[in-house]
């Protein structure tokens, strides 16, 4: 039976958050706000929980989960470095709706689905899923709905879709913006818009000069797609 709290109440947010972190670490799923859509997420290391999340959106291994974190330590651990661009572009834009693709830590041991080597990092902009990160520690978390479906805006919106497969709710209210994070992919020599999203391609290019955007933008399914 799926929890749900209401996080504009003090008691039920901390009872909530408690909660949520304890499921993530049994391998659950959690239901939670960012500043773009709602996610669903797992803990990153637990490939059970991995499957459990790509299960209930009825999403496949081809498409890998991006990782939530709440700290820049917790990303800077996570890869083998950011390049000549990705620090700028994190002290810009972090916390915020920029997704940056990365070369992996090599060292790591988790399952996030086909990633090639890669892995698509963010740190959201909201108060409740930074206090959830902060304790859980990086989390595989994509958009909250059935894959296909419009990304869940509520709470509720997300219920209907993901129901019992989902432990924790947290009800963070409706989302301020349900434009997608940006996604930039930061592996090959030029930095290479993989989707327009909240982020416009003019701020980045402010920051760090030439990016390119031959690819055509992605849908919420697409590679590095979360909330």
């Amino acid at each position: 039976m799926s929890r749900r709290y209401d996080c504009a109440d003090a008691e039920q947010r901390a009872a909530g958050l408690t909660d949520a972190a304890s499921a993530v670490r049994r391998g659950e799923l959690v239901v939670l706000p960012t500043d773009t859509v709602y996610g669903i997420g797992a803990d990153a290391f637990t490939p059970s929980a991995v499957n459990l999340l790509l299960e209930a959106k009825g999403r496949g291994r081809d498409m890998p989960v991006p990782v939530l974190v709440g700290t820049v330590r917790a990303a800077n651990a996570l890869v083998e470095n950011l390049g000549p661009y990705g620090q700028d572009l994190v002290d810009s834009f972090w916390p915020g709706p920029l997704t940056l693709i990365c070369r992996v830590n090599r060292s790591l041991s988790w399952d996030l689905g086909e990633t090639k080597g890669t892995v698509a990092l963010r740190m959201p902009l909201h108060a409740v899923a930074l206090d959830l990160l902060k304790d859980t520690g990086p989390m595989a978390v994509s958009s909250a709905n059935r894959s296909g479906a419009p990304a869940a805006t509520t709470a509720e919106e997300a219920e209907k879709q993901l129901g019992d497969a989902v432990s924790v709710y947290l009800d963070g209210g409706p989302c301020a913006d349900s434009v997608p994070s940006t996604i930039l992919d930061l592996t090959t020599a030029v930095p290479r818009l993989l989707r327009r999203g909240a982020v416009p391609v003019e701020k980045l290019r402010e920051v760090i000069g030439y990016v390119a955007t031959d690819a055509d933008p992605e849908s919420d399914d697409g590679p590095g797609s979360g909330a």
